[in-house]
């Protein structure tokens, strides 16, 4: 009777506990929405068990349909870990090496020497950005697709950017590689080989390949993603912005992006990642380790996963992505069993990533303030700086904001953490910026550290 009864008070308390956290997020959440800094739906979990489930906004701007949390997203770079899953695989079933050459698969970028299935998959090969060269040379009337980049490579054969696995740069065109990669061995397209091999096994019955443009299809109950035009100075579509807009034109290309979910199906993809239905413990160590580069750094990145440990939250598998107006995360306690999945349709200058403040709530922390700076200290930032070896590198301003730029494109937010000092959002292992001002309040540089990558460099303002 005493056990039964002490069994009961657990169990109370932990259901208030877990009452607490889910009242502390979405006081949280709300009041980001509250101020237009976040559109969308979230998901955490603990040990598999739903914490926090709620959908805040619209879905569709012009119809006022509002997110419910059965809404599919498009999941941009999130995707990559799916396409990681189907080399994973296609190596299962004997079909390919993790150290096969990429060109027994891909004969026409042969000139790409020794980069490796598994290079690529860690990001450790080298090779340039697709979206830099097809902004350049691509007839923007036209969807691109993958067979289209690599015809493009073939052709202009760009300078591999390092030897394979001298350093890591985060890479898109490794990725797109990766499902051509795919779809060659398979036999099937990129959409058919994910959907045989892992949807459906898995149930993720709200998983699909969407290229919109590329591929017009009639969606129910979809999330719709939204930029932000000065010039019309409202809410829109990429739609919007023409047919040579790079979201458009870039819609054909598959394996860094395209895959679109939901809450529920992401949250069986997490429970399927503990489990032995399609991996073993073996898979999930080549999944979820880092690999160490020439000098003994650490790639810190897995088969589509970044990685990070942390002394309050032990190991982290996580990712995060952003194309179209889409900002989504998946963050993967490997420790201590905690989930959290974010899915965002409006990429807007107002726009949070909530993810940290989440996992403060989640391990009884305080949540944190963001510093407040004044304008003029970040139009200072703003500007062109070049590095030690001699490269160019640029600081955006907008709306009360600062921006690093990857890509033709993208830009990654720098959250303020001091007056001086701010890092990359959502980015892991964290990436600091420190800015020195001198005597007259004007910026002379910056630092950039990161140091589990080994990365400490320094860059000088020129304009």
């Amino acid at each position: 009777m005493k056990k039964n009864i002490m069994l009961l008070l657990l169990f109370t308390c932990s259901f208030k506990v877990l009452a607490q956290k889910a009242e502390l997020i979405d006081n949280y959440i709300n009041e980001l929405y509250q101020k237009n800094a976040f559109n969308g739906n979230i998901l955490v979990a603990e040990k598999g068990q739903v914490v926090f489930e709620k959908s805040y906004g619209l879905a569709n701007e012009k119809t006022q349909q509002k997110l419910n949390t059965q809404t599919c997203f498009e999941l941009a770079s999130v995707s990559k870990q799916f396409t990681a899953m189907g080399i994973v695989q296609l190596q299962k079933k004997g079909k390919l090496s993790y150290d096969d050459k990429i060109s027994k698969y891909i004969p026409e970028l042969s000139f790409y020497g020794n980069v490796t299935i598994k290079n690529l998959l860690t990001h450790t090969g080298g090779i340039p950005d697709y979206m830099d060269l097809l902004a350049k040379e691509w007839d923007k009337s036209k969807i691109a697709t993958n067979s289209d980049v690599i015809k493009a490579f073939e052709k202009q054969k760009p300078a591999p950017l390092f030897s394979p696995n001298e350093k890591w740069e985060y890479s898109n065109t490794g990725y797109l590689l990766l499902a051509t990669i795919i779809e060659r061995v398979s036999k099937q397209s990129y959409g058919e080989y994910l959907n045989k091999t892992i949807f459906k096994p898995l149930k993720m019955n709200n998983t699909f390949i969407y290229r919109r443009w590329f591929k017009p299809e009639i969606k129910n109950n979809y999330a719709l993603g939204y930029l932000f035009s000065r010039e019309l100075n409202k809410k829109v579509t990429p739609d919007e912005f023409g047919s040579d807009f790079y979201v458009v034109y870039l819609d054909g290309i598959v394996g860094d992006g395209m895959v679109n979910s939901n809450l529920e199906d992401l949250l069986k993809w997490d429970r399927a990642l503990y489990g032995n239905e399609i991996i073993n413990d073996n898979d999930r160590k080549m999944i979820f380790s880092s690999y160490e580069m020439s000098g003994q750094r650490s790639t810190d990145y897995g088969f589509g996963w970044m990685l990070t440990n942390s002394p309050d939250y032990g190991k982290i598998a996580l990712h995060s992505g952003s194309w179209g107006g889409y900002i989504t995360y998946i963050e993967r306690h490997l420790d201590n069993d905690k989930t959290i999945i974010v899915l965002q349709n409006n990429a807007l200058s107002t726009t949070e990533i909530p993810v940290k403040n989440i996992r403060r709530i989640l391990y009884n922390q305080e949540p944190e303030k963001q510093v407040k700076i004044d304008n003029n200290i970040l139009q200072q930032c703003e500007g062109k700086y070049v590095t030690e070896t001699g490269k160019t590198k640029e600081i955006i301003y907008e709306d009360g904001k600062i921006y690093v730029p990857v890509g033709q494109e993208e830009k990654l937010e720098l959250i303020p953490v001091s007056q001086t000092k701010f890092i990359v959002d959502g980015f892991s292992p964290e990436v600091s910026f420190e800015f020195t001002f001198n005597s007259e309040g004007k910026v002379t540089k910056y630092r950039v550290q990161q140091p589990e990558q080994g990365i400490d460099y320094e860059a000088k303002k020129i304009e």
